[in-house]
């Protein structure tokens, strides 16, 4: 839902990468840009707001006050959105060569340990429980 929401929001160049394999903290990285800071905090905000809707909430953001490079921790989604030119200053896309695109992923990803009650396996049918 997460990619998904970036797309609908008119996001720069939206990139899932699948880091499984490349690091031990995520499983996959959404990356997106805006063109100006407000774009940025919007981006931000619609998919902060649509991923609270089925109850999945950060570890942390960070980047809010700024506006230049907001991160979202969803556990195992870590989701990047950059001011353009920030994007191509940090190039994650190059950092990161080493990654498999990924369209979507088979499954919902993201387990809130807020909420007990997605422990359980998820529905591989229901769009409504995935993050990305």
């Amino acid at each position: 839902m997460a990619l998904k929401t970036l797309v609908n929001h008119k996001a720069l160049a939206p990139v899932l990468l699948e880091v499984s394999e490349l690091c031990s903290f995520a499983d996959y990285f959404i990356l997106s840009s805006g063109r100006s800071k407000r774009q940025v905090l919007a981006l931000a905000q619609h998919v902060e707001e649509t991923l609270a809707k089925i109850k999945l909430k950060p570890l942390g953001v960070e980047g809010k006050e700024e506006g230049l490079w907001v991160l979202m921790d969803y556990n195992t989604v870590v989701i990047h959105i950059f001011f353009q030119e920030l994007r191509e200053f940090y190039d994650l896309e190059g950092l990161w060569a080493g990654a498999p695109r990924a369209s979507m992923p088979p499954v919902p990803l993201a387990i809130s340990p807020t909420d007990p009650a997605q422990l359980k396996p998820p529905n591989p049918e229901s769009e409504s429980g995935s993050l990305l």
